[in-house]
Protein backbone atom coordinates (compact mmCIF):
# COMPACT_ATOMS: atom_id res chain seq x y z
CA UNK A 1 0.00 0.00 0.00
CA UNK A 2 1.31 3.36 -1.21
CA UNK A 3 2.15 5.89 1.67
CA UNK A 4 -0.65 8.26 2.41
CA UNK A 5 -0.41 11.86 1.08
CA UNK A 6 0.97 15.05 2.85
CA UNK A 7 -2.47 16.71 3.97
CA UNK A 8 -0.66 20.30 3.05
CA UNK A 9 0.42 18.86 -0.45
CA UNK A 10 -2.93 17.84 -0.89
CA UNK A 11 -4.55 21.76 -0.26
CA UNK A 12 -1.48 22.97 -2.34
CA UNK A 13 -0.36 25.20 1.15
CA UNK A 14 3.09 25.27 3.06
CA UNK A 15 2.88 24.40 6.65
CA UNK A 16 2.84 27.89 7.65
CA UNK A 17 -0.41 28.92 5.84
CA UNK A 18 -3.21 30.33 7.91
CA UNK A 19 -6.62 29.51 8.20
CA UNK A 20 -7.64 31.92 4.88
CA UNK A 21 -5.12 30.36 3.02
CA UNK A 22 -6.38 26.74 3.51
CA UNK A 23 -9.96 28.05 2.93
CA UNK A 24 -9.38 29.76 -0.14
CA UNK A 25 -7.56 26.66 -1.64
CA UNK A 26 -10.18 24.31 -0.40
CA UNK A 27 -12.77 26.32 -2.32
CA UNK A 28 -11.19 26.15 -5.34
CA UNK A 29 -10.31 22.41 -5.07
CA UNK A 30 -13.61 21.32 -3.98
CA UNK A 31 -15.07 22.93 -6.81
CA UNK A 32 -12.57 21.83 -8.99
CA UNK A 33 -12.70 17.71 -7.90
CA UNK A 34 -16.66 18.21 -6.84
CA UNK A 35 -18.36 14.44 -8.22
CA UNK A 36 -21.57 17.05 -10.11
CA UNK A 37 -18.80 19.22 -11.80
CA UNK A 38 -16.77 16.18 -12.82
CA UNK A 39 -18.38 13.44 -13.88
CA UNK A 40 -16.19 12.33 -16.66
CA UNK A 41 -13.09 11.90 -14.82
CA UNK A 42 -12.50 8.66 -12.80
CA UNK A 43 -10.46 10.28 -10.62
CA UNK A 44 -12.55 13.38 -9.13
CA UNK A 45 -14.40 11.68 -6.29
CA UNK A 46 -11.16 9.79 -4.83
CA UNK A 47 -9.52 13.43 -5.02
CA UNK A 48 -12.68 15.18 -4.10
CA UNK A 49 -12.42 13.14 -0.87
CA UNK A 50 -8.78 13.74 -0.24
CA UNK A 51 -9.56 17.26 -0.72
CA UNK A 52 -11.86 17.41 2.43
CA UNK A 53 -10.21 15.00 4.67
CA UNK A 54 -7.44 17.57 4.57
CA UNK A 55 -8.95 20.30 5.43
CA UNK A 56 -11.25 18.16 7.86
CA UNK A 57 -7.71 17.95 9.62
CA UNK A 58 -6.31 21.25 9.15
CA UNK A 59 -9.21 23.67 9.61
CA UNK A 60 -9.82 21.77 13.34
CA UNK A 61 -6.99 23.36 15.33
CA UNK A 62 -6.14 20.27 17.37
CA UNK A 63 -6.61 18.22 14.94
CA UNK A 64 -3.82 20.23 13.15
CA UNK A 65 -1.51 20.56 16.00
CA UNK A 66 -1.97 16.90 16.19
CA UNK A 67 -1.10 16.06 12.71
CA UNK A 68 2.04 18.71 12.63
CA UNK A 69 3.27 17.16 15.28
CA UNK A 70 2.51 13.28 14.78
CA UNK A 71 1.74 13.06 11.36
CA UNK A 72 -1.28 10.64 10.14
CA UNK A 73 -0.72 8.70 13.32
CA UNK A 74 -1.14 12.38 15.40
CA UNK A 75 -5.40 12.10 13.48
CA UNK A 76 -5.72 7.87 14.17
CA UNK A 77 -4.76 7.61 10.62
CA UNK A 78 -8.39 8.47 9.46
CA UNK A 79 -8.41 12.25 8.97
CA UNK A 80 -10.26 12.76 12.02
CA UNK A 81 -13.32 10.72 11.19
CA UNK A 82 -14.73 7.58 12.20
CA UNK A 83 -15.11 4.11 10.30
CA UNK A 84 -12.99 3.19 8.20
CA UNK A 85 -10.53 5.83 7.09
CA UNK A 86 -12.71 8.35 4.48
CA UNK A 87 -14.99 10.62 5.30
CA UNK A 88 -18.52 9.91 4.67
CA UNK A 89 -21.49 12.08 2.79
CA UNK A 90 -22.71 13.63 5.93
CA UNK A 91 -19.34 14.84 7.23
CA UNK A 92 -18.65 16.15 3.25
CA UNK A 93 -21.20 18.05 3.14
CA UNK A 94 -20.94 19.56 6.79
CA UNK A 95 -17.42 20.97 5.27
CA UNK A 96 -19.07 22.34 2.49
CA UNK A 97 -21.88 23.29 3.79
CA UNK A 98 -19.47 25.32 6.48
CA UNK A 99 -17.10 27.05 3.41
CA UNK A 100 -20.29 27.29 0.54
CA UNK A 101 -23.27 28.02 2.72
CA UNK A 102 -25.37 25.47 1.00
CA UNK A 103 -26.72 21.91 1.46
CA UNK A 104 -25.31 20.18 -1.51
CA UNK A 105 -27.37 17.10 -0.18
CA UNK A 106 -30.68 18.98 0.03
CA UNK A 107 -31.12 17.82 3.51
CA UNK A 108 -33.40 19.19 5.56
CA UNK A 109 -31.53 20.34 8.47
CA UNK A 110 -27.66 19.61 9.99
CA UNK A 111 -27.51 16.78 12.78
CA UNK A 112 -29.96 18.24 14.99
CA UNK A 113 -32.68 19.87 12.85
CA UNK A 114 -33.15 23.69 12.57
CA UNK A 115 -33.36 24.46 16.33
CA UNK A 116 -29.84 23.49 16.57
CA UNK A 117 -28.86 26.01 14.31
CA UNK A 118 -29.99 28.80 16.60
CA UNK A 119 -29.02 27.27 20.01
CA UNK A 120 -26.03 27.46 21.78
CA UNK A 121 -22.86 27.21 20.06
CA UNK A 122 -19.47 26.21 22.10
CA UNK A 123 -16.71 28.98 21.47
CA UNK A 124 -13.57 28.66 19.53
CA UNK A 125 -10.03 27.53 21.06
CA UNK A 126 -7.12 30.03 20.89
CA UNK A 127 -3.43 29.80 21.51
CA UNK A 128 -1.14 31.82 23.74
CA UNK A 129 2.78 31.41 23.78
CA UNK A 130 4.95 31.63 26.64
CA UNK A 131 8.50 31.48 27.06
CA UNK A 132 10.71 30.18 30.03
CA UNK A 133 14.48 29.86 31.27
CA UNK A 134 15.72 25.83 31.69
CA UNK A 135 15.56 27.17 35.48
CA UNK A 136 11.61 27.21 35.08
CA UNK A 137 11.41 24.16 33.52
CA UNK A 138 13.13 22.45 36.03
CA UNK A 139 11.43 24.57 38.75
CA UNK A 140 8.20 24.63 37.56
CA UNK A 141 6.77 28.70 37.21
CA UNK A 142 3.45 30.45 38.14
CA UNK A 143 3.49 32.39 34.62
CA UNK A 144 1.63 35.53 33.79
CA UNK A 145 -0.07 35.43 30.34
CA UNK A 146 -1.76 37.94 28.51
CA UNK A 147 -4.75 36.45 25.80
CA UNK A 148 -7.24 38.19 23.91
CA UNK A 149 -10.49 36.61 23.80
CA UNK A 150 -14.01 36.81 23.13
CA UNK A 151 -16.13 37.81 26.01
CA UNK A 152 -19.55 38.38 26.34
CA UNK A 153 -20.41 41.88 26.12
CA UNK A 154 -21.34 43.72 28.87
CA UNK A 155 -24.00 46.58 27.02
CA UNK A 156 -26.22 43.72 25.95
CA UNK A 157 -25.70 40.88 27.64
CA UNK A 158 -24.36 39.00 25.08
CA UNK A 159 -27.84 39.23 23.38
CA UNK A 160 -26.44 41.65 20.94
CA UNK A 161 -29.57 43.97 20.92
CA UNK A 162 -29.37 47.86 22.62
CA UNK A 163 -30.20 47.83 25.62
CA UNK A 164 -33.86 47.34 26.78
CA UNK A 165 -34.61 45.57 23.50
CA UNK A 166 -34.79 41.53 22.36
CA UNK A 167 -33.58 39.80 19.31
CA UNK A 168 -37.24 39.26 16.82
CA UNK A 169 -38.01 36.18 14.97
CA UNK A 170 -36.34 36.51 11.38
CA UNK A 171 -38.85 37.09 9.19
CA UNK A 172 -36.79 35.64 6.10
CA UNK A 173 -36.85 32.15 7.63
CA UNK A 174 -39.44 32.21 10.14
CA UNK A 175 -36.65 31.54 12.80
CA UNK A 176 -35.44 28.00 11.20
CA UNK A 177 -32.16 29.47 10.26
CA UNK A 178 -31.61 27.63 7.00
CA UNK A 179 -33.33 29.02 3.17
CA UNK A 180 -34.33 26.50 0.57
CA UNK A 181 -33.71 27.50 -3.21
CA UNK A 182 -34.74 24.45 -5.74
CA UNK A 183 -32.51 24.21 -8.68
CA UNK A 184 -32.80 21.34 -11.38
CA UNK A 185 -33.01 18.13 -9.87
CA UNK A 186 -31.22 19.64 -6.57
CA UNK A 187 -32.81 21.43 -3.65
CA UNK A 188 -30.31 23.53 -2.06
CA UNK A 189 -30.69 24.82 1.89
CA UNK A 190 -27.67 27.13 2.80
CA UNK A 191 -27.70 29.54 5.86
CA UNK A 192 -30.31 32.30 5.74
CA UNK A 193 -28.89 35.38 4.70
CA UNK A 194 -30.63 37.79 6.79
CA UNK A 195 -29.58 36.56 10.11
CA UNK A 196 -26.83 34.52 9.11
CA UNK A 197 -28.73 31.28 10.36
CA UNK A 198 -28.99 32.19 13.71
CA UNK A 199 -32.67 32.08 13.68
CA UNK A 200 -33.26 35.55 14.77
CA UNK A 201 -32.82 39.05 13.53
CA UNK A 202 -31.41 42.45 15.77
CA UNK A 203 -32.90 44.79 14.53
CA UNK A 204 -31.66 47.39 16.75
CA UNK A 205 -27.61 46.10 17.29
CA UNK A 206 -25.53 46.97 20.44
CA UNK A 207 -23.67 49.42 19.66
CA UNK A 208 -20.91 48.34 21.80
CA UNK A 209 -20.75 44.80 19.85
CA UNK A 210 -22.59 45.30 16.41
CA UNK A 211 -25.28 42.80 17.25
CA UNK A 212 -22.24 39.81 17.55
CA UNK A 213 -23.17 39.83 21.07
CA UNK A 214 -19.08 39.29 22.03
CA UNK A 215 -16.50 41.79 22.16
CA UNK A 216 -13.07 40.71 22.21
CA UNK A 217 -10.67 41.23 25.24
CA UNK A 218 -7.32 41.13 26.74
CA UNK A 219 -6.89 39.00 29.75
CA UNK A 220 -4.42 38.50 31.76
CA UNK A 221 -4.24 34.79 33.27
CA UNK A 222 -1.71 33.48 35.96
CA UNK A 223 -0.82 29.65 34.61
CA UNK A 224 1.10 27.38 36.80
CA UNK A 225 3.89 25.49 34.47
CA UNK A 226 5.09 22.06 36.25
CA UNK A 227 8.24 20.97 36.72
CA UNK A 228 9.66 18.66 33.87
CA UNK A 229 8.04 20.63 30.61
CA UNK A 230 10.07 20.06 27.43
CA UNK A 231 10.82 22.55 24.78
CA UNK A 232 7.72 22.43 22.90
CA UNK A 233 4.74 21.36 25.70
CA UNK A 234 0.93 21.84 25.21
CA UNK A 235 -0.93 23.00 27.98
CA UNK A 236 -4.25 22.54 27.73
CA UNK A 237 -6.60 25.47 30.11
CA UNK A 238 -10.33 24.38 29.75
CA UNK A 239 -13.08 27.23 29.38
CA UNK A 240 -10.40 29.83 28.87
CA UNK A 241 -11.17 30.20 25.05
CA UNK A 242 -13.44 32.63 23.26
CA UNK A 243 -17.21 32.57 25.12
CA UNK A 244 -19.80 30.69 23.34
CA UNK A 245 -22.18 32.34 20.78
CA UNK A 246 -26.07 32.68 22.14
CA UNK A 247 -24.30 31.65 26.17
CA UNK A 248 -22.84 28.86 24.61
CA UNK A 249 -19.55 26.94 26.50
CA UNK A 250 -16.06 28.29 26.29
CA UNK A 251 -13.88 27.36 24.19
CA UNK A 252 -10.46 25.95 25.53
CA UNK A 253 -6.74 27.94 25.50
CA UNK A 254 -3.94 26.03 24.61
CA UNK A 255 -0.21 27.11 26.17
CA UNK A 256 2.91 26.50 24.04
CA UNK A 257 5.51 26.45 25.93
CA UNK A 258 9.63 27.20 24.81
CA UNK A 259 12.00 26.89 26.76
CA UNK A 260 14.95 29.13 25.84
CA UNK A 261 18.76 27.82 25.05
CA UNK A 262 21.43 27.69 28.17
CA UNK A 263 24.27 28.98 28.48
CA UNK A 264 25.90 26.50 30.82
CA UNK A 265 23.65 23.08 29.45
CA UNK A 266 21.94 21.14 26.96
CA UNK A 267 19.69 19.49 27.45
CA UNK A 268 18.31 16.07 26.34
CA UNK A 269 14.91 14.57 27.62
CA UNK A 270 15.87 14.16 31.20
CA UNK A 271 19.02 14.49 31.06
CA UNK A 272 21.25 17.56 31.13
CA UNK A 273 25.15 18.23 29.46
CA UNK A 274 27.47 20.48 30.53
CA UNK A 275 30.76 20.50 28.97
CA UNK A 276 33.93 21.74 31.06
CA UNK A 277 37.15 22.79 30.43
CA UNK A 278 40.06 20.98 32.13
CA UNK A 279 44.40 22.16 31.67
CA UNK A 280 46.47 20.02 30.32
CA UNK A 281 48.07 19.22 33.82
CA UNK A 282 45.27 18.15 35.64
CA UNK A 283 43.76 15.64 32.47
CA UNK A 284 47.09 14.01 32.81
CA UNK A 285 47.69 13.69 36.55
CA UNK A 286 44.41 13.34 37.85
CA UNK A 287 42.64 15.59 40.11
CA UNK A 288 38.77 17.70 41.01
CA UNK A 289 36.87 20.08 38.95
CA UNK A 290 33.66 21.77 40.11
CA UNK A 291 30.59 21.77 38.08
CA UNK A 292 27.43 23.45 38.46
CA UNK A 293 23.78 22.35 39.02
CA UNK A 294 20.68 23.24 37.37
CA UNK A 295 19.54 23.69 41.23
CA UNK A 296 22.39 26.40 41.60
CA UNK A 297 24.77 24.17 43.54
CA UNK A 298 28.08 22.69 43.14
CA UNK A 299 29.35 19.18 42.65
CA UNK A 300 32.93 18.47 42.84
CA UNK A 301 33.62 15.99 40.16
CA UNK A 302 37.03 13.57 40.04
CA UNK A 303 39.08 13.26 36.96
CA UNK A 304 40.65 10.14 36.73
CA UNK A 305 44.88 10.10 35.47
CA UNK A 306 44.93 10.22 31.62
CA UNK A 307 41.63 11.68 30.59
CA UNK A 308 41.43 12.78 27.16
CA UNK A 309 39.11 15.42 25.80
CA UNK A 310 35.58 14.24 25.39
CA UNK A 311 35.68 11.96 28.26
CA UNK A 312 32.01 11.90 30.36
CA UNK A 313 31.79 12.20 33.87
CA UNK A 314 27.98 11.07 34.90
CA UNK A 315 26.52 12.67 37.94
CA UNK A 316 23.24 10.93 38.91
CA UNK A 317 20.28 12.64 39.85
CA UNK A 318 21.73 16.13 38.78
CA UNK A 319 19.70 16.16 35.86
CA UNK A 320 16.21 17.53 35.13
CA UNK A 321 13.16 17.32 37.13
CA UNK A 322 10.85 15.16 35.03
CA UNK A 323 7.21 15.42 34.44
CA UNK A 324 5.11 14.15 37.06
CA UNK A 325 7.51 12.54 39.23
CA UNK A 326 9.93 12.89 41.65
CA UNK A 327 12.56 11.49 39.93
CA UNK A 328 15.69 13.37 38.13
CA UNK A 329 17.39 12.71 35.41
CA UNK A 330 21.15 12.21 35.42
CA UNK A 331 23.91 15.43 34.31
CA UNK A 332 26.98 14.56 31.82
CA UNK A 333 30.06 16.30 32.26
CA UNK A 334 31.95 16.44 28.74
CA UNK A 335 35.54 17.36 29.22
CA UNK A 336 37.66 19.27 27.10
CA UNK A 337 41.02 19.45 27.83
CA UNK A 338 42.67 22.54 27.14
CA UNK A 339 46.55 23.01 26.11
CA UNK A 340 48.33 25.99 27.92
CA UNK A 341 49.00 28.87 25.45
CA UNK A 342 51.44 31.98 26.20
CA UNK A 343 54.20 30.01 27.84
CA UNK A 344 56.21 31.57 30.78
CA UNK A 345 60.55 30.75 30.00
CA UNK A 346 59.99 28.38 33.06
CA UNK A 347 56.79 26.88 31.82
CA UNK A 348 58.39 26.18 28.40
CA UNK A 349 61.40 24.56 30.13
CA UNK A 350 59.66 21.98 31.62
CA UNK A 351 57.66 21.07 28.41
CA UNK A 352 60.65 21.01 26.79
CA UNK A 353 61.93 18.44 28.81
CA UNK A 354 58.68 16.44 29.76
CA UNK A 355 59.00 16.25 25.57
CA UNK A 356 62.35 14.68 25.62
CA UNK A 357 61.68 12.15 28.27
CA UNK A 358 58.58 11.28 26.70
CA UNK A 359 58.46 11.59 22.63
CA UNK A 360 59.23 7.67 22.08
CA UNK A 361 57.19 6.58 24.82
CA UNK A 362 54.38 4.69 23.38
CA UNK A 363 52.87 4.28 27.05
CA UNK A 364 52.86 7.63 27.75
CA UNK A 365 51.39 8.81 24.65
CA UNK A 366 49.67 5.42 23.14
CA UNK A 367 47.01 7.26 20.64
CA UNK A 368 49.88 9.32 18.89
CA UNK A 369 52.39 6.31 19.15
CA UNK A 370 49.56 3.97 17.45
CA UNK A 371 48.80 6.80 14.67
CA UNK A 372 52.64 7.56 13.65
CA UNK A 373 52.98 3.51 13.43
CA UNK A 374 49.83 3.59 10.82
CA UNK A 375 51.54 6.66 9.25
CA UNK A 376 55.20 4.67 8.41
CA UNK A 377 53.16 0.73 7.44
CA UNK A 378 50.86 3.21 4.87
CA UNK A 379 54.42 4.84 3.59
CA UNK A 380 55.60 1.13 2.96
CA UNK A 381 53.06 -0.16 1.35
CA UNK A 382 52.55 2.12 -1.35
CA UNK A 383 56.62 2.08 -2.10
CA UNK A 384 58.10 -1.17 -4.10
CA UNK A 385 61.56 -2.46 -2.61
CA UNK A 386 63.52 -0.09 -4.86
CA UNK A 387 62.00 2.65 -3.08
CA UNK A 388 59.78 3.68 -6.07
CA UNK A 389 56.10 3.95 -6.54
CA UNK A 390 53.86 0.61 -7.47
CA UNK A 391 52.96 1.22 -10.90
Amino acid sequence: MSARRDYYEILGCDRGADQAALKSSYRKLAMKYHPDQNGGCPDAETKFKEVNEAYAVLSDPQKRAAYDRFGHDGVNGNGGFGGGGQAGAADFADIFEQVFGADIFGRGGRRGGHAGRSGPARGADIRADVEITLEDAFKGKEAQVAVASAVQCGGCDGTGAEAGTEPETCPTCAGAGRVRATQGFFTMERACPTCGGQGRYVKNPCVDCDGIGLVREKRHLMVNIPAGVEDGTRIRLSGEGDAGARGGPQGDLYLFVSVRPHDLFERDGPNLYCRACVPMATAALGGEIEAPTIDGGRKRVKIPEGSQTGKQMRLRGEGMSQLRSAQRGDMMVELFVETPRRLNPEQRALLEEFREVSCNDGDCHPESHGFMGKVKRFFEDVTSPDGRPDA
